[in-house]
């Protein structure tokens, strides 16, 4: 290898861009593109063609500094189209509104044909991007219009064909698993529903945990128990809590050590309820690896809703279970923290438990939060 040429291989490698290249990176697509001098094409970083080699690849910020200097766009990427993961992801938020807007729960072949895409791959992209398979999506979705209904209809059974249900057995049959109770307790705002909790202490204050008969409902952290109380109590307010006898202690024990130490993992049967939407975003957070962040927007991104980014703030605002459901490994698209529910403080410091690099300044959060540190 010439010195020239020595020098464009070591140029190229060092430059953090190769790595994307050679990781083929569908993160790093759109932000920029490289040439290859021997082929005189560009592509998006990541072209499932051969690697080039090193000293013949170039960087370059956008397609027209490419084409400015001689290259034309691969065949194989198309740089010039948007990328597979955005099609994707616009093909599923496309699936989503059908989904929500159908009178009965669409077939999977059905969804298939809509999108132009086998059975079997609509599935595979449509779980990847939402987190949940396109039948569980209609389910949720679904629910939600039975819990709109029920606060609305005179009747529950006018609210059952209302969700779009054809007969009040078929209803019936799922009500546990729609609502987690019978639609006579959810209209009563969970009566006859048992919930029980406890109060425990850790590095991070007071923690609630909350479990029903279908799995722990809520985790909250706090400076004050009762105020957790008051809470869990504002959110089942006909439910029957019953404090915790010592089995369920074990289980408070088991989500402190959690906190303590994240990289150990929780698994918990959960009780998750929320809107269709909301559940999505919570699936995904569920996936960020301990010791990692995501922005909002890459959640966004990720649940085929690219342009709700609000939505998925809010859903974070709105997540029952701290810890087990990760919002504080969300952050701003800079890398710096944003708010917590449970406060900034408790964000850090999990975070710094789990490795996670950190961007923000704690000079302008309230001082008994940064005491927690």
């Amino acid at each position: 290898m010439s010195t020239k040429n020595e020098l464009l291989f070591a140029t190229t490698v060092g430059d953090p861009r190769w790595a994307a290249v050679v990781a083929r990176d569908r993160q790093a697509d759109g932000t920029f593109f490289y040439s290859v001098k021997t082929t005189g094409v560009y592509c998006r970083p990541s072209c499932a063609a051969r690697v080039a080699r090193p000293e013949n690849v170039a960087f370059h910020n956008t397609m027209a500094d490419a084409e400015r200097v001689g290259f034309r766009p691969c065949k194989r990427c198309k740089p010039g189209e948007p990328a597979m993961a955005e099609r994707h992801a616009a093909t599923v938020a496309d699936l989503c509104q059908f989904i929500e807007n159908a009178e009965l729960p669409p077939s999977l072949a059905e969804l298939a044909t809509r999108a132009r895409l086998s059975a079997y791959h609509l599935h595979r992209v449509f779980k990847d991007i939402t987190g949940v398979t396109p039948k569980a999506y209609a389910a949720a979705h679904r629910a939600k219009r039975v819990r709109q209904e029920l606060d609305r209809s005179a009747t529950v059974t006018e609210a059952i064909y209302g969700a779009g249900y054809g007969s009040n057995g078929r209803f019936y049959e799922e009500s546990d698993h729609v609502l987690g109770m019978t639609p006579t307790a959810y209209r009563a705002g969970g009566a006859n529903t048992e919930i029980r909790f406890a109060v425990g202490e850790c590095s991070l204050g007071s923690i609630l945990v909350a479990r029903s008969d279908r799995g722990v409902c809520a985790i909250m952290l706090g400076d004050d128990p009762d105020e957790l109380a008051r809470e869990l109590q504002e959110r089942f307010p006909q439910a029957d809590l019953i404090g915790g006898d010592a089995a369920f202690e074990q289980l408070v024990a088991k989500v402190v050590g959690f906190v303590e130490a994240p990289r150990l993992g929780l698994d918990l049967p959960l009780d998750v309820r929320g809107t269709a939407f909301r559940q999505r975003v919570w699936q995904a957070l569920r996936e960020i690896p301990a010791g990692e962040t995501a922005s909002y927007a890459d959640i966004a991104r990720r649940i085929g809703s690219p342009k709700a980014v609000r939505a998925v703030a809010q859903a974070c605002g709105a997540n029952p279970l701290a810890v087990a459901i990760p919002c504080h490994r969300v952050v701003r698209n800079d890398g710096k923290l944003s708010g917590y529910r449970w406060g900034v403080a408790r964000k850090r410091a999990l975070l710094q438990r789990e490795g996670a690099r950190i961007v923000s300044s704690l000079a302008h959060e309230p001082k008994q939060q940064r005491m927690l540190l």
